[in-house]
């Protein structure tokens, strides 16, 4: 907006008011470079910080992808603890089974005498088999017992350690894709100031091309006006011939080049400036002149401007973004 405001500031100041001003248009135009300048260091200013967010951005994102292949990792090492949870508890209800299935046999048989074993080997060694036999089955279903038990406990601890971890894995994800959104919002709205200022400097070139053209218009003018003489007496100059008003007829065509331009104010003829008021030559085409434009659509010849001349019209456009859009191209243009 304040670009806009600059450039259309700039352009008023090259309205007939001050055409016949050279020294004025040429100030406009160095103060608008001065400030073309300054709008170019912003602009490499910006430039350098969109090119350290897009670094952060970058980083970021190696970051995510490798909490990602993290996250990948550790679902894979929770998926193999549950499985051996899982086992660790099946063989736990195994051994339980087992061991009260043995109890059960113990009960409906009766318990084993130590004596009974004795007095019923054939043999001392047998008999000392026999005991020994009893003692390791009773440490052995203890011993497993107890392993089990162990191993689930472990199996546990171990899940549950894996589940903290997956927890706080999630919340570095979560700040990860934070900063990244913030980076990446960042970087737009970066790339958006660079636009704005891109426009900006166009806009100000346009303005700068504008008012030099009329200086230099104002300035070849100035030059051809002669110059007073030494008498007291000067001898007036001879009134000069009227210029012939070119005639046109209904339904000319004519090729121009049209520029778009949107500065507001009185036109030549009086009327203020609008949607359809084309500046001429009149040398070309006579004011009051209506004609049809292609792509702008019916205007009428209303004004005159010191960089309008021969085969060359300016069309006026509400804003500047749609005279910017427009810029200058060749038409074919009817006379009405």
């Amino acid at each position: 907006m304040a670009g806009g405001v600059l450039v259309l500031a700039a352009l008023i100041t090259s309205s007939s008011a001050r055409a016949d001003d050279p020294a004025t248009l040429h100030s406009e135009a160095e103060r608008l470079r001065a400030e073309s300048q300054g709008l170019a260091a912003e602009a490499q200013e910006a430039l350098l910080e969109l090119y350290a967010l897009e670094s952060s951005l970058a980083g970021a994102e190696r970051r995510l992808a490798v909490l990602a292949e993290r996250q990948e990792e550790l679902e894979r090492e929770e998926a193999s603890a549950r499985l051996q949870l899982r086992i660790a508890r099946s063989d736990l209800s195994e051994a339980e089974r087992r061991l009260g299935s043995r109890l059960q046999t113990l009960y409906v048989e009766g318990e084993v005498d130590p004596l009974a074993v004795i007095l019923g080997a054939q043999s001392l060694d047998e008999a000392l088999s026999a005991l020994d036999g009893l003692g390791r089955v009773a440490a052995l279903d203890g011993s497993i017992l107890e392993q089990v038990r162990v191993t689930r406990a472990n199996v546990d601890r171990a899940v549950h350690r894996l589940g903290e971890r997956r927890a706080a894995l999630r919340g570095l994800v979560e700040e990860a894709v934070a900063e990244r959104d913030r980076l990446a919002a960042a970087r737009s709205e970066r790339s958006a100031y660079l636009a704005d200022l891109a426009s900006r400097r166009a806009l100000t070139s346009r303005a700068i091309r504008r008012l030099t053209a009329e200086a230099s218009a104002a300035e070849a003018k100035a030059a051809s006006l002669p110059a007073s003489g030494g008498s007291s007496t000067p001898t007036p100059a001879p009134a000069p011939a009227p210029t012939p008003t070119p005639t046109v007829g209904s339904g000319t065509q004519m090729t121009v080049t049209a520029t778009g331009y949107c500065l507001r104010g009185t036109t030549a003829t009086g009327i203020p400036t609008g949607w359809g008021v084309v500046a001429v030559d009149p040398a070309v085409i006579p004011l009051g002149t209506k004609m049809s434009i292609p792509g702008y659509g019916d205007g009428v010849a209303a004004d005159t401007g010191p960089a309008v001349r021969g085969a060359t019209i300016d069309l006026w456009f509400p804003r500047c973004s749609q005279a910017l859009a427009w810029g200058r191209k060749v038409v074919t243009i009817t006379l009405l």
